[in-house]
């Protein structure tokens, strides 16, 4: 140890010795900018402003890098050593900050905040974030150039910052889309050719225009249908699949989760091709495929833009099939999710996915069903169509449409059911892949699944709907069943 910090100290006084050309008018004023992470904040708000999603989310992630290693630096390791800062004779005035830090010298957060931003930014979009390595390394050697810290406390700050990065990463991965494999569609230009059904009750009403004016802007040569609540939205749809299928055309809908659902299954039957153009309250499907409003199914649409993704089907109670584009059901999940949105807004996920698990728990009873010949009681049973991401315990978001699994996930209830499930949301254990998270979680993959054993009055939800539970019923995959109109990436 002595004789690493004499080497820190000859180091930090080689620095001081040395004329560094045009050094002085520029490093002192970039340590400056970096205090509080004022600089990371800026090129956060550029990548943001000029990247556009991706920049968005390289932005958001190495803010998050950034906080998570100042709270590290300043909670414990400024506290854990408490290394007095250099002393400044050897430093040429011209050199020295205006202000000089109070706090102790080890670790240097602001070689951690550079660190962090610029790895969490790297992790996410390559590119952006090797751009901002020179700018990192210049702001984390300024502060041995300014006499602020020595190199090892430079050196040591810049390791919490790539671990911070390395942290965030593994609580939130980094979004890696994979787009479903292409597939033939007519380009409909000015929607000629394309049905589109409204349904006005779906989602939440347009305050500047109705969905339906919007879209015959978007689409003139469209034909726009408007359901209500009076209508048989199921026939009017069907009718219109095959109205598009005699025409060459294609079925487009405007709605909710529920919705697209009854529309896939129209277009599945008259085998065209399906515009998603959201208008529920969450647009699972249209999030998970690149669509964030009317324009950008109207633009793919016109230039016949399209891809192929999975569909999924169980057998209903009367013995047919029931196809679903998002997500099946039993047991407790359809209530966890709908609480945890609610209160999310206000408390923020992790603190109200444990609150909504711990209110579903006063109210919800386990379930009994046989899986592989075994007869279980579980909390839940959760059937994603193609692998979800999960962030706390809830699955989100899918990046991969086509790829041939269904996202299984149980959740026992064992011996004392309630307190076991309040101590896997406490510790995070539903919202981990693999067994190992949790004693009563398991998450595996399938490409078919039977369930059997169900009483008289087990409910069912799939995207969105909810349904009487037959005794039996087997899930399946059907890998690119349905052809969508989607954004060219």
């Amino acid at each position: 140890m002595r004789r690493l910090l004499k080497w820190d100290r000859q180091l930090f006084g080689q620095v001081a010795a040395t004329r560094w050309p045009g050094a002085d008018a520029v490093l002192p004023r970039l340590s400056r900018a970096a205090n509080h992470g004022v600089l990371w904040m800026g090129a956060a708000a550029a990548l943001a402003a000029a990247g556009g999603k991706p920049g968005r989310r390289a932005a958001l992630r190495g803010l998050g890098s950034l906080a998570l290693a100042s709270a590290v630096v300043n909670t414990v390791g400024k506290h854990a050593v408490g290394r007095p800062r250099p002393v400044l004779d050897a430093v040429p005035l011209i050199r020295r900050l205006h202000r000089q830090p109070f706090t102790t010298s080890f670790p240097s957060g602001h070689s951690a905040s550079a660190a962090a931003f610029t790895a969490g930014v790297l992790l996410e979009t390559p590119a952006w974030g090797l751009a901002l390595v020179p700018l990192a390394a210049a702001v984390a050697f300024s502060r041995v150039y300014t006499g602020a810290h020595y190199p090892s406390d430079v050196l040591a700050g810049v390791a919490v910052g790539a671990g911070a990065a390395l942290a965030v990463r593994g609580l939130v991965p980094e979004r890696r889309d994979t787009a479903p494999p292409r597939a033939e569609a007519p380009a409909l230009n000015a929607g000629e050719g394309l049905t589109v059904v409204v349904n006005t009750a779906s989602g939440v009403p347009e305050i500047l225009m109705p969905a339906a004016d919007q879209l015959r802007l978007l689409l003139p040569k469209a034909r726009v249908l408007e359901a209500t609540e009076d209508d048989d939205l199921a026939a009017l749809l069907d009718e219109a699949a095959r109205a598009a299928a005699e025409d060459g055309g294609a079925l487009g809908v405007h709605g909710g989760d529920g919705t697209i659902n009854t529309a896939a299954a129209a277009a599945t039957r008259h085998h065209v091709p399906l515009a998603v153009f959201p208008g529920g309250t969450r647009n699972h499907l249209s999030v998970d495929l690149g669509i964030r409003d009317l324009g950008d199914t109207a633009a793919a649409v016109q230039a016949g833009h399209a891809a192929a993704i999975d569909l999924a089907t169980f057998q209903g109670a009367d013995g047919e099939p029931v196809l679903f584009v998002n997500t099946f059901s039993i047991g407790a999940y359809p209530e966890l999710v709908r609480v945890r949105e609610r209160w999310s807004r206000r408390l923020g996920s992790w603190p109200a996915s444990v609150l909504a698990a711990v209110h579903v728990l006063r109210t919800a009873e386990p379930v009994e069903i046989t899986l592989g010949g075994r007869p279980r009681r579980i909390w839940l049973l959760f059937a994603g169509n193609c692998a979800y991401r999960s962030v706390g315990l809830a699955p989100l978001r899918r990046t991969d449409l086509a790829d041939g699994t269904l996202d299984v996930r149980l959740v026992d209830a064992g011996p004392y059911p309630r307190s076991r499930l309040v101590a896997a949301a406490l510790t995070g254990g539903l919202g981990r892949k693999g067994s190992a998270g949790s004693p009563v979680y398991t998450a595996v993959r399938r490409r078919s699944l039977r369930v059997g054993g169900l009483h008289p009055g087990t409910r069912l939800a799939y995207d969105g709907e909810v349904a009487a539970a037959p005794e039996e019923l087997t899930i399946r995959k059907s890998q690119r069943g349905l052809v969508v109109y989607r954004p060219q990436r």
